[in-house]
């Protein structure tokens, strides 16, 4: 009989990862979920009040629909587990019928920076590893293998307390080959782009105000263009770009990969979508410095998800 793999979905970023790394491991039985949680947070879920999360109603159907247009097997919540092995997109978050079995995790992105949450999560392990958002990512320890995204990236695990012997650098899909996003229909060129974020959301400050304007500047007498994260309120966003910057373009859909390789500059906040800059040779504007950027790089070796899939069947074949 083949062996299950059950592959936890969450943002579009988490779930096409997770497909990629299926396509590579036709040969055992697959079922996908998007990304859920149980007992009081499935409640909130179910009244609308974690919107913010991967596991919110909107994220949830979005998973879906993707996962129904690719004809993936659906198993929201793994009802149909047993598996062999959980392939996850994150630890911050475990859920209850997975902490039994054989897991890999794979680190999405970009991973948030010391905060006064993630000093008091680490310290008061009692506080759920959500509070401190991706900051806790990869020290649960529930995992047989964590697939990360450079060496760089494996020091920064372990200086925060993950087990070196269970770390595998990997390179990680969407961000292991940033050239192909060269080629592309985005109508505009020779422009800076500001991607901004979803911080507010996930109750974090930011000051909107200073970052618009702080592109404005860079931009200068150049096109300014805005590509606002999927996940922040949209209305409230455009608001404030057409307040203080109303020459602007904003597009709150399409390839924000697409759009950093046909532009002169990229201003974002602590985001992902950095590393394409500085991998494309952008001049790159972030909350991160270049030299940490350049460390942190997630490998270009164009086969992060074939390397993914091979720790997972190493995985599966351990006693």
């Amino acid at each position: 009989m083949s062996k299950r793999i059950f592959f936890i979905c969450g943002s579009m970023n988490q779930t096409t990862q997770m497909h990629q790394i299926s396509k590579h491991l036709s040969d055992y039985e697959q079922s996908f979920s998007p990304f859920y949680c149980h007992g009081f947070d499935e409640i909130l879920r179910r009244l609308g009040l974690i919107e913010f999360t991967i596991a919110g109603n909107r994220m949830v159907e979005r998973c879906r629909t993707y996962l129904k247009d690719h004809g993936l097997n659906i198993d929201y919540h793994g009802k149909k587990g047993p598996y062999d092995l959980v392939v996850t997109c994150t630890d911050v978050y475990l859920q209850k019928n997975i902490r039994d079995h054989r897991i890999v995790l794979v680190q999405e992105g970009i991973i948030d920076p010391d905060s006064l949450l993630f000093h008091l999560v680490h310290r008061f392990r009692f506080l759920p590893r959500w509070m401190a958002d991706t900051g806790m990512t990869g020290l649960s320890d529930a995992y047989r293998a964590f697939c990360v995204a450079s060496e760089g990236y494996r020091d920064f695990f372990i200086q925060r307390g993950a087990r070196p012997e269970k770390i595998v650098v990997t390179g990680i899909p969407n961000f292991d080959n940033c050239r192909q996003y060269c080629t592309n229909d985005f109508p505009y060129s020779h422009y800076v782009l500001a991607c901004t974020t979803n911080l507010r959301e996930v109750f974090r400050r930011e000051d909107r105000e200073a970052f618009i304007r702080k592109a404005v500047e860079i931009a200068g007498e150049r096109q300014l263009i805005f590509k606002l994260h999927p996940n922040e309120y949209i209305e409230r966003a455009t608001r404030e770009i057409r307040t203080h910057a109303p020459n602007a373009l904003v597009f709150t859909t399409g390839s924000a990969e697409e759009m950093i390789a046909n532009c002169d500059a990229l201003v974002t906040r602590f985001s992902s979508t950095a590393f394409v800059g500085v991998a494309l040779g952008k001049e790159t504007f972030s909350d991160l410095d270049m030299d940490t950027l350049t460390r942190l790089m997630p490998l270009q070796n164009d086969s992060a998800a074939l390397n993914i899939a091979n720790v997972c069947r190493r995985v599966l074949e351990e006693q």
